[in-house]
């Protein structure tokens, strides 16, 4: 007990910032018995409780000689965890073995998991070089995202003799948002208009013919491919309800209904282009001696950030460059290593950068951190596109005090609205199942989660099986 109690005080004030808000809504932790601990919360929020339940435990006796707070990789800290960490080399890799004397290791919600011996992790800094690393031999199991490198690119030998197997795991999970990401803190950003020309200018049409062959499906809302997602056209009973009070603020498509622009799959994409000109003609930028400027002269001028190795967003860039610059506008590409890139997102140092939040089937406290009004000036949020909504943090609230299922899809349904018609990304592709190669002794159980290859799955329930 006095380590559950000293763990959650200790990562709640001075640990890392992703569990300072859970420990904010703690009023009190006692000790209500020799293995028993009471949560007090400061308000009433129906996830606290399993959130509660996730953090991790420490060993408050390993850190009574040790300074936590300054402390570095030369203290691996004891914790409640299944595996224990063998060796590491930072930056490279870390080995994880099964701990024996794992607590939980017989209770019923932990049959059939954790079932390997050992896991190593591999870090890469460059994507093809991740892929023909697992090419060789050096990994057991890789998650292909391009559709088109999955169609053409598993012909090695490996995969031929059927020491590498390709398996499709399906999913209904949300597909989360992956794209490019508009800092409205700069102030280019700040008109929605703006942002719409953009997307209207981002042939995606064009870009996934040209980078997969069209085999990826377009993110179509923040929700999309699952039971949460908003609903096409008007917004009609509770989630109506919901967002009338705020009529006034949303944008237009909130309410009425939001959906992404179509190309007709052309280079040119003349329709959209035209429409982009309008629009931004409309929020102030004009087209002066050749260049798109401001009232003020201002050119208007994008970099976009990414990391080094990421050849495709790159490529997409090199597209939709052509597109900007038919608009007067100039795009510039920055590439930076993972830690310069992790710096910059930090404190929202971009114009526009690549952009994914992976949602699960059970959004809740973490919305705050996503789209949270605070996060426009404090750094280190997940708030990257600095939106300030008094309508989805209502919608958050709600959610996390729905008592009903039925209330929970209508919140998700009108907050996936409001995010959607923000304008704050340029979405690109996203699958409704996981392309997973893997060895052929690491097998899989054949009834799949409604959550497919998601956390939990790889390698949680996966087994070696040598026959």
């Amino acid at each position: 007990v006095e380590d559950v109690i000293w763990s959650y005080e200790t990562l709640g004030t001075i640990g890392h910032p992703r569990y300072h808000g859970l420990w904010k809504k703690i009023e009190t932790v006692t000790q209500t018995g020799p293995r028993k601990v009471k949560f007090t919360f400061v308000a009433e929020d129906r996830e606290l409780a399993l959130l509660v339940g996730l953090r991790p435990i420490l060993k408050k006796a390993q850190w009574e000689t040790a300074d936590f707070e300054n402390s570095g990789l030369d203290v691996i800290p004891i914790s409640s965890a299944p595996y224990v960490i063998g060796d590491f080399d930072p930056g490279n890799y870390v080995r994880l073995m099964r701990n024996p004397d794992y607590w939980g290791k017989d209770i019923g919600f932990r049959r059939g998991t954790n079932n390997f011996d050992e896991i190593r992790l591999d870090f890469y800094a460059d994507g093809s070089v991740q892929f023909e690393a697992f090419k060789a031999g050096e990994s057991s199991s890789f998650r292909e995202l391009n559709a088109e490198r999955w169609e053409n690119s598993y012909n090695f030998k490996a995969v031929q003799t059927g020491k590498i197997v390709k398996s499709i795991i399906p999913h209904q999970r949300p597909s989360g948002i992956t794209g490019f990401v508009m800092n409205t803190r700069k102030r280019k950003f700040e008109d929605w208009r703006v942002r719409e020309a953009l997307i209207l200018a981002f042939n995606f049409e064009f870009i996934n013919q040209a980078n997969t062959g069209g085999r990826q499906e377009r993110i179509t809302s923040y929700f999309s491919n699952s039971v949460l997602s908003m609903e096409d056209g008007l917004a009609k009973g509770r989630v109506l309800e919901l967002l009338e009070p705020f009529s006034g603020s949303l944008l237009p498509g909130t309410i009425e209904g939001y959906r992404l622009p179509q190309s007709d799959g052309s280079a040119r994409n003349r329709k959209n282009v035209r429409a982009a000109d309008a629009l931004l003609s409309q929020a102030g930028w004009t087209v002066q001696d050749g260049l798109r400027r401001n009232a003020q002269g201002t050119p208007f001028e994008i970099t976009v950030m990414l990391k080094q190795g990421d050849t495709e967003s790159q490529s997409m860039m090199d597209i939709y460059q052509q597109a900007l610059e038919r608009l007067g506008i100039t795009l510039t590409t920055e590439m930076l290593d993972s830690a310069q890139y992790k710096e910059r997102t930090q404190i929202y140092d971009f114009d526009m950068a690549y952009y994914r939040r992976g949602l699960s089937l059970s959004p809740g406290n973490e919305q705050m951190l996503y789209w949270g009004g605070y996060g426009v000036e404090q750094p280190g949020t997940r708030n990257w596109m600095g939106m300030n909504s008094p309508a989805a943090e209502a919608m958050i609230a709600k959610l996390v005090g729905s008592t009903s299922h039925e209330e929970f899809l209508a919140v998700v349904k009108a907050l996936d609205r409001i995010v959607t018609a923000g304008r704050y990304v340029i979405p690109i592709h996203t699958s409704s199942f996981s392309r997973l190669a893997h060895v052929k002794e690491i097998k899989y159980p054949q009834r799949l989660p409604m959550y497919g290859d998601w956390i939990g799955f790889l390698p949680d329930v996966w087994w070696y099986e040598a026959q």
